[in-house]
């Protein structure tokens, strides 16, 4: 019995050399080719010679009128030449370059059409292939994607083959509830019009309805996992509701609505007997590390542990100070844990962890060394959490009886990569700035501009004010003309001191440097910090209220946003500027998007639609899988319909057994190793 699961070797003119040279393609079995669709098509209907426009790609039908030429030139290059009778007075010259072998085909009389590039001026046609002898080489050609190792002549007979002999076996995975409800084709209609459509129309069907099931399939397979991990026994925190009410009212100022709602999410998850895997997603300046410092205090009067693993010393330092002061009336005991610990003190700190004597660990990735032994570890939050790689997050995860996970992110996430990258996560958003916080008012300027602006940050520091200049690198580079830190830095102090102290701080600098300096800058000990991106995340100056960013068109968007997060910490009014000559359009939109909008929502999208979702979060990290024909960014509507109509399939445990259901189950058990899982 064929099946699509058959390795493309059961195809006649595949060998063991073919079929390892089509899985450079990724094409390993006869679904992995029908579903590689061509990526454009050539239109091979034959014109009428009126229609004709200079440089198109035509077909022309008609008759060999003269016996070809072929002659040579250069080293090993030919040209043939001929003449083709379009009609009873229109004749056109056809050249083909370097394919002397296609002059068996063309004897004079013969009909045949020849597909090519018409030159209007000349009167003639670059052939590029000729189509058939006797047929009127209607219809649309299929391009495909190919390799050294594979051509594209090869691709489309392949198809053909394949078509041809598993056509039969070729069924429905939309349940076809779905498939009416969204008006899709048939799959086995949707692959022979995504390879040999009669027209534009057939064409564009198909492709709608082969973008919605890559994106189903994908969409159904993350259901599944959620679903597995909301059936993992994870433990069921029973906090201590007084408690943690009071703990609230001792906060220095109120919860905003976005605030409350989320830590009511997280709350309701902590309580139940299932594993919590959620991502708590908020602007710069949100109050995330409140939501998480509320949840911690759930889960530890809930007589276990908390972890909270940061991405830099900086930033765990910060984060234990903060929670410190935060727990100062209560029961908590804090402790700091990263590579700079020194040995004495670790020695110490270990065995406390393991009886559970501290019950809140704030630490870097050295929370998850196998030499740390958590007592009973009831509740891990990830800061920054793109910020990871997949094992490191995995790792937290796996100490302790599978503790209830909070995710956060700064960076907000556009709905693409909510659906896709983070599809198995249940995802909380805080929405709303606290109250008092001033938005920051954000200008760009060109580099000729520059000491104007100084003047401005001169104000800014005689009222007692502080600034940061961000530059893109640490030290000249013969290769990009951009500020350097290291320059900047020497001309700051040039102009600033001795009034004002200038700091320099940048990521080749050892941890315990880069500390002592955020240490001298938050106390006010510099007044100016020149700086690399290192200040991107989550240090809290709150004197801080300007901001320069120097070549400000070589960061994307979330990265700007990020930076300028780091200013109107306080309750002064804010303000961050932009120098920077564009080269691009593309350039110039990221600055006009910058300074027209303070919401990181809107930016993070733009960033996607302009620069794709690898250079937002990092190739690896970015979560978005390669998907075939799907685009997430720009084909987003049909994206979150296919995940509306995944969420219905899975619903109901016996899903896999409904009779409308039992394709889609059997194909994605059978293609399982296609792993979707982010995490």
């Amino acid at each position: 019995m064929v099946s699509l699961n058959d390795s493309v070797s059961e195809l006649a003119g595949v060998g063991p050399k073919r079929a390892q040279a089509l899985k450079s393609l990724d094409i390993e079995n006869v679904n992995d080719l029908l579903t590689y669709f061509p990526f454009r098509y050539e239109d091979l209907q034959a014109k009428d010679p009126t229609e004709l426009t200079d440089q198109a790609k035509v077909t022309l039908k008609g008759t060999v009128a003269a016996a070809p030429v072929i002659s040579r030139f250069g080293r090993r290059k030919t040209r043939l030449n001929f003449r083709l009778l379009l009609d009873e007075h229109t004749i056109i010259p056809v050249t083909f370059f370097n394919q002397p072998w296609l002059k068996d085909k063309l004897e004079v009389g013969n009909e045949l059409a020849v597909y090519g590039r018409f030159d209007a001026k000349r009167q003639s046609l670059a052939g590029m292939k000729i189509i058939a002898s006797t047929d009127d080489g209607g219809g649309m050609g299929s391009i495909y994607p190919a390799n050294k190792e594979v051509r594209q002549a090869t691709i489309q007979k392949l198809v053909e083959s394949a078509y041809d002999a598993y056509e039969p076996v070729i069924v429905d995975l939309i349940p076809e509830p779905l498939r009416e409800q969204y008006r899709l084709l048939h799959r086995r209609q949707m692959i022979h019009d995504m390879h040999f459509p009669a027209g534009d129309a057939a064409a564009q069907a198909a492709r709608r309805t082969a973008k919605f099931e890559e994106f189903y399939l994908f969409e159904t397979r993350l259901q599944i996992v959620k679903q597995q991990d909301h059936t993992l026994h994870g433990q069921a925190l029973t906090y201590d509701l007084p408690k943690l009410k009071d703990f609230i009212a001792s906060l220095p100022y109120e919860l905003t609505d976005a605030q409350k709602r989320v830590v009511n999410e997280i709350c309701y998850d902590l309580k139940r007997p299932v594993h919590m895997n959620r991502l708590l997603q908020g602007d710069v300046g949100s109050g995330k590390t409140v939501v998480a410092a509320v949840a911690m205090y759930a889960a530890i009067t809930a007589g276990t542990q908390a972890a909270l693993m940061a991405p830099t010393e900086i930033l765990a330092e910060q984060h234990a100070n903060n929670l410190a002061k935060l727990f100062a009336d209560f029961p908590v005991n804090v402790a700091l844990l990263t590579g700079a610990t020194k040995p004495a003190a670790r020695k110490t700190l270990l065995p406390q962890i393991a009886n559970g004597a501290v019950n809140l660990i704030v630490g870097t990735h050295a929370l998850i060394q196998p030499e740390v032994a958590y007592h009973d570890l009831g509740l891990a939050v990830i800061d920054e959490q793109h910020r990871f790689g997949v094992n490191q997050r995995q790792a937290l995860r796996e100490k302790g009886q599978q503790p209830d996970v909070l995710a956060m992110t700064a960076t907000p996430i556009p709905r693409t990569l909510a659906i896709t990258a983070y599809g198995e996560m249940d995802v909380s958003v805080i929405n709303e700035l606290p109250a008092g916080r001033q938005p920051i008012k954000t200008s760009w300027i060109r580099s000729n501009q520059v000491d104007s602006t100084l003047r401005q940050v001169k104000a800014e520091l005689s009222s007692g004010s502080q600034a940061y200049v961000v530059t893109p690198l640490i030290e000249e580079s013969e290769a990009v003309d951009m500020k350097n830190a290291e320059a900047i830095y020497e001309r700051f102090k040039e102009q600033f001191e001795p009034t004002y102290k200038v700091g320099l701080l940048h990521g080749r600098m050892k941890n315990d440097e880069k500390n002592a300096v955020m240490d001298a800058f938050k106390a006010n000990e510099f007044q100016v910090l020149v700086a690399t991106t290192v200040i991107e995340v989550g240090v809290d100056v709150p004197n801080a209220t300007v901001m320069l960013i120097y070549d400000a068109d070589h960061f994307g968007l979330a990265q700007l946003h990020q930076l300028r997060g780091r200013v109107g910490r306080g309750k002064k009014a804010s303000a961050c500027i932009l120098i920077a000559d564009p080269k691009n359009e593309l350039a110039v939109e990221r600055m006009t998007t910058m300074t027209s909008t303070n919401d990181g929502f809107v930016l993070s999208q733009k960033d996607l639609e302009l620069r794709g979702p690898g250079d937002i979060l990092g190739k690896k990290q970015s979560g978005v899988p390669d998907f075939k024909v799907g685009d997430p960014v720009a084909d987003l509507n049909i994206l979150s319909a296919a995940q509306q109509a995944a969420k219905e399939t899975v619903a109901s445990p016996d899903w896999a057994d409904k009779d409308a259901n039992l394709a889609l189950a059997a194909f994605l058990s059978t293609t399982a190793h296609q792993n979707t899982t982010m995490d």
